[in-house]
C-alpha cells in the first residue's frame, strides 16, 4: 500500500516562496501520474497541478508554481513562488492514476495534507 507524506508547508508573506514535498513509501511513484490539490476553508478541493509525461496547472498558478519529481527519491515537489493570500489552503498530494487528471475522485492515494498560509 502506497503512503504519501507531505511536508514543507508553513506561514509566508505575500510574494514569498515555499517548496512542498510529497514522499512516497510502500511503492514507487514513477509509474503513476501525481498531483497536488488544495482546499481552502469553506471551499471544495481544487486541482493545482499534475505531472506525468507532461505537467498541468490550474490557470491561477501558472507561471508561479512548478511541479517536479525525483524518481530516485520517490518524491514529488511543488515549488510555489510569488505566493498570494488566495493561495492559502491545505495542500494535498495525490497519486495512483496512470494518466494525469484534474478530478480528485480519480486518485487512489492521498497524503494527510500540509497547511500553507500566506499573509498579506
Amino acid at each position: 500500500q502506497v503512503q504519501l507524506v507531505e511536508s514543507g508547508g508553513g506561514l509566508v508573506q505575500a510574494g514569498g516562496s515555499l517548496r512542498l514535498s510529497c514522499a512516497a513509501s510502500g511503492g514507487t511513484l514513477s509509474n503513476y501520474a501525481m498531483a497536488w490539490f488544495r482546499q481552502a476553508p469553506g471551499k471544495e478541493r481544487e486541482f493545482v497541478s499534475s505531472i506525468s509525461r507532461t505537467t498541468y496547472y490550474v490557470d491561477s498558478v501558472k507561471g508561479r508554481f512548478t511541479i517536479s519529481r525525483d524518481v530516485f527519491k520517490n518524491t514529488v515537489y511543488l515549488q510555489m513562488n510569488s505566493l498570494k493570500p488566495e493561495d492559502t489552503a491545505v495542500y494535498y498530494c495525490a497519486g495512483g492514476v496512470r494518466l494525469s487528471s484534474r478530478s480528485s475522485s480519480d486518485y487512489i492515494y492521498w497524503g494527510q495534507g500540509t497547511q500553507v498560509t500566506v499573509s498579506s
